[in-house]
């Protein structure tokens, strides 16, 4: 009976084998293309197959939205980079909200400087008559968001956003001055608002720290003049342009345009806490206070996404994918600068989607990143 079963049994055996490898065969992924392997380096500091990838992914995926541009850097060095039909390494992208955190980095610079002071009253002139309560705004309060004007980013009827008011509307020859007139509706410190009237704010305060003059042209050349000499020029960022309204502000909170290769590079400079070939360009306590958690807000520092959680479902960034101390550069429809200073990491992701194809699309960011250990 033993000897009859036994061929029955390796029958049976081999075809379970079969029908295991053509179920494998049947979910195997295609290919990499040429393409998806050209856009990773010889040695980027991961498998190169998996990141090559999972950046493919990036591009091909369904409900993802568009992915336009990639560069990913380790330790500082390109490990991939890739663009979609019709953009490449000369392309300027939009940073949209990106530019809150380059707005950021100027304002710790004129701190640094000793011309602005972060505790103090914010330099307004209109906050400073006499029983005004806006008087009681600091510099920290607009970093971290707290301003507590009745600044409302978004909302059901898009012409009664703040921001489309300011950008589009009654606000946008004078943006700074139509943020700076709108009321208190908390009081300052008490309550976390998400606003880029808020960073326009802060763009106007660097202004009138540098110039004294009220002319749109002087206002825009020192504004620019300080950004370039002390910025963009030390780091390499010759794509980058600024946006000016028309009194000389620069639109700190939305509109500066770089390619992404120089996106990635000012990400990596945040990563090496403001230090670049050995030049420190803003002190290194300055960033550290920018990736620091607010008292109202775990996932927000000056002017900077945090991956804390905040016992949310719905959250920014990846806290339950990617390491608590990544921080991020996050723009209007799917502009992403992941940094992951433990990982050696950062990741410049530029395109175009909705919000529940960004919630997706951060996944695939998350396997990115994943191929990396932390040190």
């Amino acid at each position: 009976m033993t000897m009859r079963l036994a061929p029955l049994i390796a029958i049976l055996a081999s075809a379970s084998s079969l029908a295991s490898c053509s179920d494998t065969a049947s979910v195997q992924e295609p290919p990499l293309t040429e393409a998806a392997l050209a856009a990773v380096k010889d040695d980027p500091g991961a498998a190169r197959r998996p990141l090559a990838r999972a950046i493919d992914d990036l591009f091909t995926r369904d409900g993802l939205g568009e992915t336009r541009a990639v560069v990913l850097l380790h330790g500082g060095e390109i490990a991939a980079e890739r663009y979609a039909p019709g953009y490449d390494a000369d392309t300027r992208f939009i940073s949209w909200s990106m530019a809150k955190t380059v707005t950021a980095v100027m304002i710790g610079m004129l701190v640094a400087d000793g011309r602005l002071e972060l505790g103090a009253p914010a330099p307004v002139p209109a906050w400073q008559r006499p029983g005004d309560a806006r008087s009681e705004i600091t510099l920290r309060h607009l970093l971290q968001m707290r301003s507590g004007l009745d600044h409302t980013e978004a909302g059901p009827v898009p012409v009664e956003s703040s921001e489309v008011r300011m950008l589009f509307l009654d606000g946008r020859d004078d943006m700074a001055g139509w943020a700076e007139e709108q009321p208190l509706e908390a009081e300052p410190g008490e309550r976390f608002e998400y606003s880029s009237n808020t960073t326009v704010i802060l763009a106007d305060i660097a202004a009138r720290t540098l110039t004294d003059s009220e002319d749109p042209e002087d206002r825009r050349q020192a504004v620019a003049d300080y950004l370039h000499a002390r910025l963009f020029e030390p780091l390499g960022m010759s794509s980058v342009v600024p946006e000016f309204d028309a009194s000389g502000t620069l639109i700190g909170g939305s509109l500066i345009h770089a390619t992404a290769r120089d996106w990635a590079r000012f990400a990596d400079f945040l990563r090496n806490k403001g230090s670049y070939r050995g030049a420190q360009l803003v002190p290194r306590q300055w960033i550290e206070q920018m990736v620091t958690p607010s008292p109202k807000s775990p996932h927000y520092g000056y002017q900077t996404w945090l991956n804390r959680p905040t016992g949310e479902a719905d959250h920014p960034l990846i806290p339950e994918r990617a390491p608590e101390s990544l921080f991020a550069m996050i723009g209007h429809m799917g502009q992403y600068a992941l940094v992951s200073p433990s990982q050696r990491v950062t990741l410049v992701r530029l395109g175009h989607s909705d919000a529940p194809q960004r919630r997706a699309m951060l996944q695939q960011a998350a396997d990115v990143l994943e191929l990396y250990p932390q040190s």
